[in-house]
């Protein structure tokens, strides 16, 4: 029996029972889309965390209050024991050259107003080192002033959307809006960043850091941000920032985060969700293979005085099994390439309504959903397969004339 003989078998097997041959297919493409997708997303929410962490460079350090610790025997969240302050930011400067830029960093929320109009908006106090650190750039006139961190000025530099919204078809530059109850004059325009790092760069007002700690009644900094040189050894950066810091408070209560840490954090994680979410999408694989084995198993009862004919003319088990496995086959095959255009229509979706989100497959990902289905269906429909081997050809001529 040739490949053609037995491609004109399984095809017209498949034929003769259209509806159950398609649920089957159905069932199939189905897990195949959701392996393909899922990982995309998965795949896409990496890219995109690490192309939020790209932007700001590879010298990023950040320094945040507060440690976890282990003590007692017990897990528990060490407390902040001493605050952050400007004058631990000033220590760190002057005891770690490999520091070229430092913005100390506080937040809070105001409503910021112009004539009649008022938006409420994400408020920053830092220094002028912020523009560097963070990679932004001017839409129009010109960052915080150089100035001492300590000393303060009414100032302000506001998002690009917060000048759209509160100065339309006017110059925001020159002009004095109110940030809570201050008066502040308007020095320039952020270029348009969007959302970065979870905050919204456009939907922001930018002040003096001590401006800022006056504004909203704090002693103590949000966030240290770090700039190490570009030859500097930011591991041992991190170290000595955090020895000056334990020198100063009496011990290690801050955590110092680099870069590269936050990524392989978000990325052990990302990696651990989709697995999972792979796993779920697999189980529809194995669902769909019982249902292969359905139609096989009916296939084969359905057509015992066939298989008794190709017995009783000599055809040997080896070729019988062998047909009914290329039923399988083609019936596990078609359903993964349907599901794998299903997968990539449903990723080409999805970046079309999120263009910012990079979603794209992994190279693996394809290959492996349409393996698994091809395998799944072919285990599955094994078992039905050798059933038709073991039928006495007298017995399934007799049974097929009945």
């Amino acid at each position: 029996m040739s490949i053609a003989d037995l491609l004109r078998f399984a095809l017209g097997a498949l034929a003769g029972h259209r509806l159950r041959s398609a649920l089957s297919l159905v069932g199939v493409a189905i897990g195949v889309a959701a392996v393909v997708l899922l990982t995309a997303l998965g795949e896409g929410a990496r890219q995109y965390v690490t192309n939020q962490f790209a932007t700001l460079g590879t010298q990023l350090l950040v320094v945040i209050p507060g440690k976890v610790e282990t003590s007692g025997g017990a897990p528990g969240w060490g407390g902040t024991t001493h605050e952050l302050t400007l004058d631990d930011a000033e220590a760190v400067v002057r005891a770690v050259p490999q520091v070229a830029r430092m913005a100390p960093l506080v937040m809070g929320t105001e409503t910021v107003r112009f004539g009649e109009r008022q938006r409420q908006v994400a408020v920053l106090g830092t220094t002028t080192a912020f523009l560097a650190v963070r990679d932004l750039s001017m839409a129009a006139g010109s960052f915080l002033p150089e100035m001492p961190a300590k000393r303060g000025a009414p100032v302000a530099v506001v998002g690009r959307r917060v000048a759209r919204e509160l100065f339309p078809g006017v110059n925001p530059v020159g002009q004095v809006v109110r940030v809570g109850g201050w008066r502040m004059r308007v020095v320039g325009v952020l270029a348009s960043r969007g959302v970065h790092l979870g905050m919204d760069m456009d939907d922001v007002v930018v002040v003096p850091v001590a401006t800022g700690m006056r504004m909203f009644n704090r002693a103590s900094l949000f966030r240290l941000l770090l700039k190490g040189r570009p030859t500097a050894d930011l591991d041992r950066v991190k170290q000595r920032v955090v020895a000056v810091l334990r020198e100063r408070h009496g011990e290690e209560d801050v955590t110092c985060l680099t870069q590269d840490a936050v990524i392989a954090t978000f990325s052990s994680l990302l990696d651990a969700l989709t697995l999972a979410l792979v796993g779920i999408a697999a189980i529809s694989l194995v669902v769909a293979g019982v249902g292969i084995m359905n139609v096989m198993l009916v296939s084969v009862a359905e057509r015992t005085g066939e298989v008794g004919l190709l017995r009783a003319v000599g055809v040997q088990s080896s070729q019988v099994l062998a047909c009914f496995l290329t039923e399988a086959a083609l019936l596990s095959t078609a359903g993964g390439l349907a599901g794998l255009a299903a997968g990539w229509a449903g990723s080409a979706v999805v970046a079309h309504l999120y263009p910012d989100f990079p979603v794209a497959p992994p190279v693996w990902a394809p290959a492996a959903a349409l393996g698994v289905a091809l395998t799944v269906g072919t285990l599955f429909g094994y078992l039905p397969a050798r059933r038709a081997t073991r039928l006495d050809p007298v017995a399934a001529l007799a049974g097929g004339r009945r």
